[in-house]
């Protein structure tokens, strides 16, 4: 497998609107992010995108990246859906709509904001046949587990794919740690860990929560994400443990 971290940033991302790096070094091209966003590639070739972020557009073209077999959504907050447009081009040439899986909770939101992604409109096809997390257990080779996370007063979800003794956990956008999401990562080979800042924030995991987390699944590596303008790249670099990396916008990991 191989995962790219296609955006690593905050919901405003790095630099905010008004050219603000806060305590990141703008000389250092890692710490540009864009809002959050994967993609995983099996070794058949095929691939899946986990949330659709308002820079996908940006994303996949800086990762030459033209196809996509499924999509993912953690949940619906605009920094994780609303480039959803931006799967129109990658409908072309199918021969059907791209699956799409969320919890249902998402699904009806999504169904609302979006409608004429998922029912087509004005002669124009559906780009997606959404559904339920719930009856699925398998997509592209992967397979497929999930959870439920805190995300103060609402629900992210949290995905685990597996490939083989292959794994890869993505957990962003959580704000306490649960015994579901530790079964549910214990012994992962890498975890994608949301970390928005140093400090306790009501929303987000902060740099503690986040290392503590990857500490008590045993992951073999994992990997901060969604990160504000008070992370810096290369002094956050110094911080960590040897096993966990900082997240970057066009980062690869392969297994």
């Amino acid at each position: 497998m191989k995962v790219t971290i296609l955006g690593s940033g905050t919901s405003t991302g790095v630099p905010r609107i008004g050219n603000d790096w806060g305590a990141c070094d703008p000389n250092e091209p890692r710490n540009r992010r864009s809002r959050v966003s994967i993609a995983i590639e099996t070794a058949e070739g095929q691939r899946i995108l986990v949330d659709t972020s308002p820079d996908l557009r940006s994303q996949l073209l800086a990762n030459d990246i033209g196809r996509i077999d499924a999509v993912f959504w953690t949940h619906d907050h605009a920094d994780h859906c609303h480039g959803i447009d931006d799967l129109r081009p990658l409908r072309f040439g199918r021969a059907g709509p791209i699956p799409g899986y969320a919890n249902e909770v998402t699904v009806r939101r999504l169904r609302r904001r979006f409608d004429y992604v998922f029912a087509g409109q004005f002669g124009y096809s559906t780009i997606v046949d959404i559904d339920s997390l719930d009856r699925l257990r398998m997509v592209c080779g992967l397979g497929v587990r999930w959870c439920e996370m805190p995300h103060g007063p609402v629900f992210s979800t949290a995905f685990r794919f597996d490939n083989g003794k292959k794994s890869i956990g993505y957990a962003t956008d959580f704000s306490e740690i649960t015994d579901d999401m530790v079964n549910l990562m214990q012994g992962c080979d890498l975890l994608i860990v949301d970390c928005l800042r140093r400090d306790p924030h009501p929303t987000h995991a902060h740099l503690g929560m986040a290392l503590e987390f990857a500490k008590t699944v045993r992951a073999e590596r994992a990997v901060l994400t969604h990160l504000d303008k008070s992370m810096d790249y290369r002094t956050l670099c110094d911080e960590v443990p040897s096993n966990v990396l900082v997240g970057y916008d066009g980062m690869e990991l392969g297994f």
